[in-house]
């Protein structure tokens, strides 16, 4: 009656928390429904009283558990902003809303499946023995390597390339039954029927043949594992599995295997040693067969199956192999052939004869808590896959199962149909997490790859039919934006590339889409058309909310849009937003709330012709007083005799792109022309101005390019005080972090984010700055004010620069890539200005780090780029970065838009793949079908090796160098060399040196020269005052007959000496030898 109670108790307790749950889920909903319309109705709600998507899902899960599910959480927050007055169903915030598709129907697409087939590889592995097969096969993750051992006595080592890294050939008259690596010993064990082989694999020259025999064993061995135990040095202990259902624990040391053993006369390639001399423990815990052994790490226990039915399963810590205390057991019909366990799922899984899979808890062994039926014939092996949560299993009929732990379901089934008769039999399996890869072993070992591993397709991938011509990201929902030239709107989760919905023919049938714009709040995004035509969506539910009509006398070419911004707004009610026309005109478009259709506020007027033939800037004045707008109807207050000289120019001027600011201090707008001028608006100071006119930007040359100065994209650069506050944190933290960060660590770990990468960078920057500051003013605090904003530019001529709104240039870097000059096309920084991403023309994308670089003085060595790589065969239309995820997104005239991690370039997959979405950093580097190119990481020198470079003089003859060398080889040469002929013992280059005076001669004035290319433009530029002639080598025979000369002053018996041996060399002596001819050769007048 107290279990009763109890339980009845519980399950009371759990309704009532559950409804208490429920109750605090309504009001968050209520709260959130009611936010929602006070922001359509126009009231400002503070930022951090906002409940955004993440608050949103946050206290779902605080008040449900981890049950509830990001994506579902999501549809439920968007459809309380789309439609806040809607009747809300608790059970849609736990996924259980109305599917029209078919579940087999995905399933039955290749792309979703979880290994491709297709693709899998085979390796014959050469040397072995006619109809040998692979026993057992070992992955060892902390080397990367794979070890297979067949049953005739090859075993074999493969590196991450799957390429045979050694081998070695056990000549046994017994087979093999499986193989183990020794972690602490570094060596490899094997066992064979009744012996045990420990081999060196590392080994080289003749003793790489070489291993050790341990024997006689009491039984037959079958099984064989290795205990990773981690303190234990210079010994592993290893778990054997025999016929007699014996379990043995066999210790084996360094000292077993030393010098001392292998000192024979004659090495052999086998050494036997006695099994008596090794500690050994063994325990009889089965009635038959033990087929696996494993060693559970995670439960400190191993694990032992047999054919037995009721000592099937065998699952105790070691200490029980030391006494006769009783085990836990799992019995099964029929016994199991194989066992693996999950760590995440927390069971063990068997299989056997009886073709059922048995999910077990590892403390009950009383009753399975699940079971997968599906098999046909006996099951051999079984394996997991931990990231997916899958189940791998395999029959004698070559037939592999692929399951969900989760939901006990099958995701997959496939047969491996190659081979004839005698190849039926699978006798080992494994899947490698390194690299997503199921390997099998038979006579040969296959390979399986999972599909995410894999390329998507052979075809290029395509996200819509046509080109694209605009990406934005919504940081709100987390969504993507993708317009292409046939008028398709589609939107995609970021997180796993679903498709939410699409719109065809927004504008209208026929009508191409050129531009859109998504506010600062995510709830709306605005479209331009080629006709001149507005429209504004709703962007939860896509529907339309309001449309700037087409004028009666507009012609599609001249009111074609080409850019739309956003403006925040002062008035909830109001929409304002700028756009940019194709006929470089520049207005503002305004939509009131209480009004269907868009009307034009203002249009600028044209003032490049008075720029041009004026001054530098001209004053503006506000036509409409009491208008109270960020940004007014100007006109401009020029001269009335000046308007005589304005005409048009020769070459264009229109305006190529726009940006704008509007911030507390700075209602700024900027333009860039096809002629390469910036000019600036700013409504603040009510002045306009050109920031920079390159040189005869007005003149037309023939002989020149027309495009060659225009400005493809340009944007501000502003750091807000907020973020400004934040990074001059993150720099002191790190700063003061460094010295106690400095030991034993290694520099090379895996890098977190791009934005601690950059701090990491500047760390003995700030530190040095921060203690000079320090000492002049000790009790002085670092107050972040906000600095003025910067340009960048991207030019037609591949160049990127930075100005100051004073037309300052601070930076002119030319991206780097592995081709020349490639022109730049879009620009993109994140929220705190502290990436700046561009794209280019040939599908480049170029990452750098301006962080440090924003902060005065504006360093220009702190302008870095960190990565470079190819992401499009074809121009790049936008670029978007996502901080949150660290990923960045590319669009493309291909007409896909895709996805790369930002750290490394690492490529993710594209929108409208079959499959999802894996953001998580892989350690398998892949690349869309249509890219070859591997990213290119940017390493800069270290600030403390930064020294004026000298270049080292070419070696040249030096005559004391040769005096004091020996030359006599020479003088017995019968003939003069030839050109260019040198021997052996010719002393010239020992001679050669550097030279010890004017070491200043030559001296490069160039470092290094972008334009002229990656080669010759590193090259260092000498200059050389005057030619130099060549200094021929001395006349070893006139040298010699000097020498004999001098000798016939002396004595007459050492006079007698030298005449003698005179006469001997004489026939052999070619005087006057010049050695200039064997190293330049005739130099003709």
């Amino acid at each position: 009656m107290d279990s009763r109670e109890d339980k009845q108790f519980k399950k009371t307790l759990q309704v009532n928390n559950f409804k208490l749950a429920l109750s605090k889920f309504e009001k968050l909903v209520e709260q959130t429904a009611a936010q929602k319309r006070e922001e359509r109705a126009g009231l400002v709600i503070p930022k951090e009283d906002v409940i955004d998507c993440d608050k949103f899902y946050a206290s779902v899960q605080q008040f449900f558990g981890p049950e509830v599910k990001n994506q579902d959480a999501k549809c439920f927050y968007r459809k309380l902003c789309n439609k806040p007055d809607a009747s809300i169903d608790w059970c849609e915030i736990f996924g259980y809303f109305p599917s029209e598709e078919d579940p087999l129907a995905s399933q039955l697409d290749e792309e979703n499946l979880v290994f491709l087939v297709s693709r899998k590889q085979r390796i014959v592995i050469a040397g072995s023995r006619r109809r040998d097969v692979i026993k057992s096969i070992v992955k060892i993750p902390q080397l990367d390597l794979l070890i297979t051992a067949s049953q005739k006595g090859l075993i074999t080592v493969f590196n991450s390339q799957m390429r045979v890294q050694t081998s070695t050939n056990v000549t046994d008259t017994s087979w093999i039954t499986g193989c183990d690596y020794l972690a602490q010993l570094k060596r490899i064990v094997a066992t064979t029927e009744r012996t045990i082989i420990v081999w060196d694999y590392k080994a080289q020259g003749s003793s790489q043949d070489h291993y050790f025999v341990i024997k006689p064993m009491d039984h037959c061995l079958l099984c064989v594992c290795v205990v990773p135990i981690a303190d234990q040095l210079c010994r592993d202990d290893i778990l054997l599995g025999d016929d007699g259902g014996f379990v043995n624990r066999f210790t084996v040391n360094s000292d077993d295997f030393g010098l001392k053993q292998a000192k024979t006369k004659k090495k052999l390639q086998s050494q036997v040693l006695d099994s008596k001399n090794f500690k050994s423990i063994k325990r009889k815990l089965h009635n038959d067969w033990v087929m696996r052994i494993r060693y559970i790490p995670a439960l400190n226990c191993f694990g032992s199956c047999s054919l037995d039915s009721v000592h099937s399963l065998v699952l105790e810590s070691l200490k029980r192999l030391e006494d006769n205390l009783p085990v836990r057991e799992f019995a099964m019909p029929r016994g199991a052939n194989t066992f693996c366990y999950c760590l995440k799922a927390n069971v063990i899984v068997t299989g056997g004869d009886d073709k059922v899979l048995r999910l077990w808890h590892p403390n009950i062994s009383t009753k399975p808590v699940g079971k997968l039926m599906g098999h046909m014939f006996s099951i051999t092996e079984i394996v997991t896959n931990e990231k997916d949560q899958h189940v791998i299993s395999l029959s004698s009929a070559k037939v592999f199962r692929v399951w969900d732990i989760q939901t006990l379901s099958v995701l997959q089934v496939f047969h491996d149909t190659q081979g004839g008769p005698g190849d039926m039999q699978i006798y080992s399996m494994i899947y490698d997490a390194m690299h997503g890869m199921l390997i099998t072993g038979s006579s040969v070992i296959d390979m399986y790859p999972l599909t995410r591993m894999v390329q998507d397709t052979k075809q290029v991938p395509h996200t819509h039919e046509r080109e694209i011509n605009a990406m934005f990201y919504n940081k709100n929902f987390h969504q993507v934006l993708t317009i292409c030239s046939e008028s398709v709107i589609k939107v995609w989760e970021l997180e796993t590339g679903l498709q939410i919905y699409r719109i065809l023919d927004p504008h209208g049938f026929g009508v191409e889409l050129t531009c859109a714009d998504i506010d600062e709040s995510g709830l709306f995004f605005a479209t331009g058309a080629c006709n001149g035509t507005v429209k504004i969506w709703d962007f939860g539910s896509g529907q339309e909310i309001k449309v700037l009509p087409q004028g009666k006398d507009w012609k599609d070419e001249e009111h074609c849009l080409q850019r739309l911004i956003f403006l925040k707004g002062q008035e909830k009610q109001k929409i304002l937003i700028l756009t940019l026309e194709s006929n470089k005109t520049i207005k503002m478009i305004q939509g009131k709330d209480d009004e269907v259709f868009l009307t034009m506020l203002w249009e600028l007027p044209d003032v490049i012709p008075y720029l041009q033939f004026g001054s530098h800037a001209v004053h503006l004045k506000a036509k409409d007083m009491n208008e109270m707008l960020p940004f007014p109807a100007v006109e401009l207050i020029v001269q009335k005799s000046f308007s005589q000289n304005v005409h048009s120019p020769i070459i264009s001027t229109e305006v190529n792109c726009i940006d704008l600011l509007e911030t507390e201090g700075f209602n700024l707008i900027v333009a860039g022309t096809l002629n390469g001028m910036i000019i600036l608006w700013n409504f603040t100071t009510s002045s306009v101005k050109d920031v920079y006119r390159p040189e005869d930007c007005f003149k037309a040359d023939p002989d020149l390019d027309p495009k060659r100065y225009r400005i493809n994209d340009i944007l501000f650069l502003y750091r807000t005080p907020e973020c400004a506050r934040r990074s001059s944190q993150d720099s002191i933290c790190s700063s003061t972090q460094c010295d106690s960060s400095r030991g034993p660590q290694s520099s090379k770990g895996s890098k977190q984010s791009i934005h601690e990468s950059e701090v990491k960078g500047e760390q003995t920057d700030n530190v040095s700055e921060q203690q000079a500051v320090s000492k002049k003013h000790p009790a002085a605090t670092i107050v972040t004010e906000p600095q003025p904003p910067l340009l960048v530019t991207a030019h037609e001529d591949g160049h990127l620069r930075l100005w100051t709104m004073e037309g300052k240039l601070l930076k002119d870097m030319l991206p780097f890539t592995k081709h020349s000059a490639i022109s730049l096309t879009s620009l993109y920084t994140d929220s705190c200005t502290r990436i700046l991403l561009a794209g280019n023309m040939e599908g480049h994308v170029i990452l750098c780090s301006i962080g440090s670089f924003l902060d005065p003085p504006h360093d220009e060595k702190k302008f870095k780029q960190l990565l470079s790589w190819r992401a499009h065969s074809l121009e790049i239309v936008q670029v978007a970065y996502v901080e949150d995820k660290q990923v960045v997104v590319t669009a493309s005239v291909d007409g896909s838009v895709r996805l790369w991690h930002a750290l490394n370039g690492h490529y993710c997959g594209y929108f409208g793949q079959r499959r999802l979405f894996d953001l998580t950093m892989s350690m398998d580097f892949i690349l869309p079908c249509d890219v070859t190119e591997y990213p290119i990481e940017i390493k800069e020198e270290s600030k403390f090796t930064e020294k004026k470079q000298k270049y080292e003089y070419p070696l040249i003859f030096d005559r004391e160098r040769w005096r004091n060398m020996s030359s006599m080889s020479l003088l017995f040469r019968r003939t003069p060399p030839k050109a260019f002929e040198v021997e052996h013992d010719f002393k010239y280059f020992k001679s050669l040196s550097s030279p010890k005076i004017r070491r200043c001669a030559l001296e490069g004035f160039m470092t290094e020269n972008r334009e002229a290319g990656i080669v010759f433009g590193s090259l260092p530029i000498y200059r050389v005052p005057s030619p130099t002639s060549l200094r021929f080598l001395p006349l070893i025979g006139s040298e010699s007959q000097k020498e004999s000369g001098n000798g016939k002053k002396k004595g007459g018996h050492a006079q007698s000496d030298k005449i003698t041996r005179k006469r001997s060399l004489k026939r052999n002596l070619v005087p006057q030898i010049n050695l200039a001819s064997s190293f330049f050769p005739t130099m003709h007048k």
